[in-house]
């Protein structure tokens, strides 16, 4: 891992690095058999573009409404049927997903190594803490940053300004991971040094930029503070 100077505290995206969004396509299945992985990937693709196109325009709304939109175009799009029970069970699970089945272990590994630990999500407060105690993980960080406080979303500097705000450190002494290529991509032109958690073995972004570091799980993060 290419860092300078040893590092203070560490920043974790909440979704899809923290928390399995697995859990979604399980209950898109279940509501919708046989559409549940088109529906769930039509869904999280259209939460990341209104999220993106909120901030290039200046019309924020919060992560909540911002999902809930999603579902809505997603369904509409599938030429599918919901009740009102079925679409609130769906973006009920958003506050109840599980984590990742490592991500105890080594968090808690990350704490006793005397590293901060906090969270940098998209996410609202109250969207963040009901899954953060759902699974479980809600006693191990220091720091839950969810956006809100900046009106923007990620990749927006705003959004990420944050880290150091809280943390009151340098960007070199804070590393941010996350699974999401574009969200390292964004951290990294930002000043954050990186570790993205390619869980799904994609290509890197073609975006004249690279992680510090890479790995398959959080699992391959403690190796690097043994």
């Amino acid at each position: 891992m290419s860092i300078s100077i040893p590092l203070s505290a560490i920043l974790f995206d909440a979704y899809g690095t923290l928390l399995d969004l697995g859990f979604i396509t399980e209950r898109a299945e279940q509501a919708f058999p046989g559409h549940g992985a088109q529906l769930s990937a039509l869904w999280r693709d259209k939460q990341l573009n209104y999220t993106w196109l909120r901030t290039i325009a200046g019309h924020y709304a919060d992560f909540a409404t911002v999902t809930a939109d999603a579902l809505d175009y997603s369904i509409e799009r599938l030429a599918l049927t919901a009740s009102p029970q079925s679409r609130d069970e769906l973006l009920a699970a958003y506050w109840s997903l599980p984590s990742f089945p490592e991500a105890a272990a080594a968090l808690t590994h990350l704490r006793h190594k005397g590293l901060r630990l906090g969270v940098l999500s998209n996410g609202t407060p109250a969207m963040l803490e009901a899954a953060l105690r759902s699974s479980g993980l809600d006693g191990l960080f220091d720091d839950v940053l969810s956006v809100d406080a900046a009106g923007s979303y990620k990749t927006a500097r705003a959004a990420y300004q944050l880290g150091p705000d809280r943390l009151n450190l340098p960007l070199e002494r804070i590393l941010f991971v996350s699974s999401n290529g574009w969200d390292i991509c964004g951290a990294t032109w930002f000043g954050y040094r990186t570790f993205w958690v390619n869980r799904a073995g994609h290509p890197p972004e073609r975006l004249g930029v690279s992680p510090n570091a890479t790995g398959r799980s959080l699992t391959d993060l403690m190796p690097l503070f043994v």
